[in-house]
């Protein structure tokens, strides 16, 4: 009895290693720190939608010193959220990254101005400091000064630009006329910072016709050859759009995942609801995450269209989206 026991309990722990290990591992590179513009893929691995897809998915927060496209040429990641700018830029200098799914259909990118400076419309830019992000992220902005025809060199004809740091000081110190923020996070930082509404001049992307794609899943092109792969990231993009299906229900709930998440402590639930709201206002209700053509043309030709000192990409891409995962869900 007990020889039949103990190989009840083999064949047991056997079966359970084979199911652990038959989980699918994926690594998901994040654009910058755990926050609510990331609910969903922490609410897919909190509510089991990941697991339930049999997949093992292992979330690693980025920041101001981590770059999403290195990480996944270093094969330190099988998949990153990106803004597509970066991606395509990184592309044309060899990094071979494909959009296989787009979460985000809206842009929350803005340029944010003190009212008190004088600045009502873009006309009104000319001469001003303006601070920027960089790292990736002054590529719209550069497409934006190009089209006003403004030179981002400092010249009298043109704008100052202001290495903005991931934060609004700039602005709140009055070393800015406008700093670069997104509807879901840095806006609010400047309200938080004494500012009301009133006392603000927003220039929205989005608004200004200018507006690119952001926060876009990629892989390597080259891994798309893989059928088990794509396979595999069908299951994960079903599973993610699960998690921001949900969030986009309960975002509360999806703000307390993110805060449970957070390992540094720096994030407050308050803010992480106020921009769960904000976020479900930019995400594709309706497509699935699937990438629709005309937004990815927009995007391109917005880029293509900087032109100036400082192109964003010199020629229109070849090979940078594919519906091969979106057409493998099932």
């Amino acid at each position: 009895m007990k020889r039949l026991l103990g190989l009840m309990v083999a064949l047991g722990l056997a079966a359970g290693a084979s199911q652990a290990q038959a989980q699918d591992r994926v690594t998901l590179q994040l654009k910058w720190v755990t926050q609510a513009q990331f609910a969903g893929y922490y609410v897919a691995q909190a509510r089991g939608f990941y697991r339930q897809a049999n997949l093992d998915v292992r979330i690693n927060p980025g920041g101001p010193d981590i770059a999403p496209p290195q990480i996944i040429a270093g094969n330190r990641a099988d998949v990153i959220v990106e803004w597509m700018p970066a991606a395509l830029a990184s592309r044309e200098r060899g990094v071979p990254l494909v959009n296989i799914a787009q979460p985000f259909r809206r842009s929350g990118l803005q340029l944010t101005c003190r009212a008190e400076t004088g600045i009502r419309t873009p006309q009104d830019l000319r001469g001003r400091t303006l601070g920027v992000w960089f790292s990736g992220n002054e590529y719209p902005f550069l497409a934006w000064m190009s089209r006003l025809g403004y030179r981002t060199d400092g010249s009298a004809q043109g704008v100052r630009v202001l290495r903005q740091g991931f934060n609004v000081d700039p602005l709140l110190q009055r070393q800015a006329d406008c700093v670069s923020t997104m509807s879901y996070n840095e806006y609010w930082q400047v309200i938080d910072g004494g500012f009301r509404p009133d006392q603000l001049v927003v220039f929205s992307y989005e608004e200004q016709g200018v507006s690119t794609l952001e926060d876009g899943l990629y892989v390597l092109e080259n891994r798309l050859t893989d059928t088990a792969f794509v396979q595999r990231m069908a299951r994960f993009v079903r599973a993610s759009m699960q998690g921001w299906d949900w969030a986009r229900q309960n975002p509360d709930a999806a703000a307390q995942i993110v805060i449970d998440n957070d390992t540094t402590g720096a994030q407050t639930i308050a803010h992480q609801r106020r921009m769960m709201g904000e976020i479900a206002k930019l995400l594709d209700a309706q497509g699935g995450g699937r990438l629709v053509q005309a937004d990815y043309e927009r995007t391109v030709q917005t880029l293509l269209s900087s032109g100036g000192e400082s192109p964003v990409i010199t020629r229109a891409p070849t090979g940078a989206w594919s519906h091969a995962v979106m057409d493998a869900i099932r």
